[in-house]
């Protein structure tokens, strides 16, 4: 049997596992944005956080990474007809059309249909299609809150959606907020509801310990299926 918890090496948040294992090793998954280390059973959390602050410079390193091929891809998208971009989890391919109205997006069973005026930027016609990205998880996020509230007994006094680097989500204990990236409208619908879920359950436990994973396999038993859809190249050190 294994035990988790989470150690902080300055600005990254690491998880700690102990395993029937003679080495530390730390595994990254770039486009998760997530830390794990495994450690032998006996082996102290000093020790662990002494280990990783050592390999501090690799790890921020190749978690740039994902912030670099994120920035490529960006740039490599043109936002016309023929490209293809995701949502939910499926490439459709996009046309744009040049009306003198307002900019909007419509999702057919072929195509995203982008609605720009003629002459517009590159940069407008990401802003466009981000804007749309965010209403679709506005439209899905309170369902989730709502049918997971009452499971839970815990409640949501609010939520947002923003792009961040490094992580899925967060949670403002205190205010009762969660936070989702813009980046899971292009996800498969399971990736939205793990992070909602992992979020939600951080108002019944702030760390990743034990407990937290306890309530997370109660409440989502297939959670790590998940979690997979989210990770990336895995790197190990």
């Amino acid at each position: 049997m294994s035990s988790k918890q989470t150690i902080q090496i300055w600005d990254i948040e690491v998880e700690v596992t102990r395993k029937r294992v003679k080495n530390l090793n730390i595994r990254i998954y770039p486009s998760a944005g997530r830390v794990a280390m495994s450690i032998p059973r006996r082996c102290s959390l000093r020790t662990a956080e002494l280990f990783a602050k050592k390999k501090y410079k690799w790890i921020k390193k190749h978690l740039n990474k994902r912030d670099s091929t994120d920035r490529q891809k960006v740039h490599k998208s043109r936002f016309i007809s023929g490209e293809t971009h995701n949502i939910w989890g499926t490439q459709m391919p996009m046309r744009v059309e040049l009306i003198e109205e307002k900019p909007g997006v419509i999702l057919s069973e072929e195509e995203i249909l982008l609605h720009t005026r003629p002459g517009s930027s590159r940069e407008k016609r990401e802003s466009v299609l981000n804007e749309w990205y965010r209403s679709e998880l506005k439209k899905r996020i309170p369902v989730l809150i709502k049918k997971w509230e009452k499971p839970m007994g815990v409640n949501v006094n609010e939520f947002g959606v923003k792009r961040m680097k490094t992580r899925w989500g967060t949670c403002n204990i205190r205010a009762k907020r969660i936070w989702l990236n813009l980046e899971l409208a292009k996800r498969d619908p399971a990736c939205l509801e793990y992070v909602v879920v992992h979020e939600m359950v951080h108002l019944l436990e702030r760390l990743h310990s034990k407990r937290f994973y306890r309530l997370m396999d109660h409440f989502l038993p297939d959670w790590r299926e998940r979690d997979l859809l989210l990770k990336g190249k895995r790197l190990t050190c």
